[in-house]
């Protein structure tokens, strides 16, 4: 176990990524958050994936003071979509000699960590070595408050804050670039299909600083979800029940039937990102989730 006084025994452990495009509002407070770190990275890579903002210039300053904090600069590719997150943050590793490091961490620009927040999560990964997937439970801000994301779940993982071992990451083969999102799901699903665990951890708490969808429209953010769980093979059943359940988040009910709409437009597209094998795996786990045996009794809801 990690003491709180000591990081000895997992110095080096686990590197960071960050992808980073136009986070000049948020970006110093998430550096903040995690230079305070009981247990810091040993690398952190952020990724400026063609800012145009002072972004550059906010990690340059902190980066001159904290060595392990490095800038990597790429020109975004618009073309690709939310596809442009993945390609960023495999440039961030592809700068990195990874033969000593155990854990790979993604953190978005505009998350905030409480103090003890990696070293927590590093013992929850040294407990169960069949982890493959873990984080934390974020709590969106709204107005002055934060309050817990809807729909958490502590079979499912935010992708702004997974965090991989590093066997499992290579297993998968990473992430997938999906030009309409759903990388992270993605990651679990892989996971879970080669046998390793996914969990986060609702005692792990993390503050997003911007409410997710609002930086490309909530509405053409929850289109954009209907297309992605199409293209990774989700049952209409289960898209149903879950839509059925999501109406009464904001944005109440037109954000549901935009995600419906995108489903459905992806549908008649025909547009499929993934193998039959995965369609096939990721269906028996909805349908379990939807019918629950006796083997699956005590699963809690994944909507």
């Amino acid at each position: 176990m990690i003491e709180a006084s000591s990081s000895k025994g997992c110095d080096g452990a686990f590197v960071l990524l960050t992808p980073a495009f136009n986070e000049e509002a948020y970006i110093e407070e998430t550096i903040r958050s995690v230079i305070a770190q009981l247990v810091p990275p040993r690398i952190w890579v952020i990724v400026s994936d063609g800012s145009t903002d002072r972004t550059d210039d906010i990690v340059l300053r902190y980066a001159a003071k904290h060595s392990f904090i490095r800038l990597l600069r790429r020109n975004k590719d618009q073309s690709r979509g939310f596809a442009s997150k993945v390609f960023a943050l495999r440039a961030g590793l592809q700068s990195i000699k990874l033969d000593e490091v155990q854990f790979i961490a993604h953190l978005d620009a505009d998350i905030s960590l409480e103090r003890c927040y990696f070293r927590d999560l590093l013992n929850r990964f040294y407990e169960d070595p069949t982890l493959g997937i873990g984080g934390g439970w974020y709590n969106e801000k709204i107005g002055d408050q934060f309050r817990l994301s809807p729909g958490s779940s502590e079979t499912s993982v935010p992708g702004a804050l997974q965090m991989f071992r590093r066997e499992c990451y290579e297993e998968i083969g990473g992430l997938l670039p999906i030009e309409y999102g759903g990388e992270d799901w993605y990651a679990e699903i892989m996971a879970r299909k080669s046998g390793w665990r996914v969990r986060s951890f609702p005692e792990l708490r993390v503050l997003h600083l911007r409410e997710t969808g609002t930086a490309r429209g909530a509405l053409r953010y929850c289109y954009k979800q209907g297309f992605a769980d199409f293209s990774l093979g989700s049952h209409p059943l289960f898209e149903l029940a879950k839509l059925v359940r999501r109406v009464t988040w904001r944005p109440y009910v037109l954000g549901a039937l935009a995600r419906l709409m995108g489903f459905t437009m992806a549908h008649i597209s025909g547009k499929r990102m993934v193998p039959a094998d995965f369609v096939g795996f990721l269906r028996r786990e909805q349908m379990a989730r939807l019918w629950p045996g006796p083997v699956c009794r005590g699963t809690k809801s994944p909507f």
